[in-house]
């Protein structure tokens, strides 16, 4: 019989162990993606996410064997909830990809797109960070414990619509690609992954919703056994964080988006639906802080866009590929990758123009 248990249950032995195993293999697979790809830029948050996530489950598989341990006990509480925000960020980075590859669908500029997201994503982590560790340390029905749980509520709604938003800017950019007949198989696998990738990550956060305010209602005032059965029954951890993070980091090991999009900026797809082109890269020629304070350039689309930002029409100024990921014969692998133009007016592959292109 326990003497004490810091848990508001018992917790598992085994199953901490298997998520942390399942985690860990998926981030090792990571780590050789962006080393293959070249996707550090896009995908980096992938490998960070998971390191954060890997620890949270190596330090809750050792915490389970020392029920008393509260540090321990803080720390993987304080891993396990950080982990996902950062996984979110690897989806805000892969739309803004995509919007390079697509410029005349962007309905804002997709360097500003990724700053946006990331940025809100950090506040979330800093909610998500110091809630947890209020949370975890203090008891049932204290001003620390309601405190923690009011700070990762916050983070959680912040999130929740983030995500939306996210999801928002998905869709908009997926039915101008309808409308425009300009949906080939790549981006169509993308736009599948970034639907289902945001909907696992909105299912956490309405779990860990309805938990952070399970925990600080009043009946959850003096005791965890009041918190209602989403906080005293371990199996919901499990099914609705564990194994949707773990479906969202091996969803993205198999539709990894070095596979599907090309790696440099300036590289986008022509209104053929086919070909792919270096481009001169997202031309917006405002001020850097008007960029910041106006991300979706209302002027433009009160006055439309000018002629020079809207290079996707003139063609025949930039020089086509040889290879297209649209068609499936693009790699973004090094030593095999073959972006230079046909008729000898492109860029050579190795060259500075090239690494210029990069992200």
């Amino acid at each position: 019989m326990l003497s004490y248990n810091i848990y508001p249950y018992v917790p598992s032995k085994v199953l901490p162990i298997v998520f942390a195993v399942l985690i860990g293999i998926s981030l090792v697979i990571h780590f050789i993606q962006n080393i293959r790809y070249r996707a550090w830029r896009v995908t980096f948050w992938l490998s960070w996410g998971g390191a954060v996530f890997l620890t949270g489950w190596i330090s809750r598989a050792i915490s389970v064997h020392d029920l008393e341990n509260l540090n321990l006990y803080i720390v993987q509480s304080v891993f396990v909830l950080a982990g996902p925000p950062i996984y979110a960020a690897a989806e805000y980075n892969i739309l803004g990809r995509l919007m390079h590859y697509l410029p005349m669908h962007a309905p804002l500029n997709p360097g500003r797109v990724i700053i946006f997201f990331i940025y809100t994503g950090t506040a979330v982590e800093s909610l998500t960070a110091t809630g947890a560790s209020r949370l975890a340390a203090a008891k049932p029905g204290s001003a620390l414990f309601h405190s923690g749980g009011v700070l990762i509520s916050i983070s959680l709604v912040l999130q929740g619509a983030v995500e939306l938003v996210f999801m928002g800017s998905v869709a908009l950019v997926h039915r101008r690609c309808v409308r425009a007949k300009m949906l080939p198989k790549n981006v169509r696998v993308v736009f599948i992954m970034l639907y289902g990738t945001s909907t696992l990550i909105l299912l956490r956060c309405i779990f860990r919703a309805v938990q952070s305010f399970a925990s600080t209602s009043g009946g959850c005032s003096t005791s965890y056994a009041e918190c209602g059965s989403v906080t005293t029954s371990e199996w919901y951890l499990f099914v609705f964080e564990a194994a949707p993070m773990v479906v969202y980091t091996y969803w993205l090991n198999f539709v990894h988006p070095g596979l599907y999009l090309p790696m440099e900026k300036k590289r986008y797809l022509d209104l053929d639906g086919k070909t792919e082109r270096m481009g001169p890269g997202w031309i917006d020629n405002r001020n850097k802080w008007v960029t910041f304070a106006d991300l979706f350039d209302v002027r433009s689309i009160w006055k439309g866009k000018s002629e020079e930002s809207m290079f996707w029409l003139r063609p025949q100024e930039w020089p086509a590929c040889e290879t297209s990921f649209a068609l499936g014969t693009g790699t973004n692998v090094k030593g095999k990758r073959a972006n230079n133009a046909m008729g000898g007016h492109g860029i050579a592959v190795g060259s500075k123009e090239t690494e210029e292109a990069l992200p």
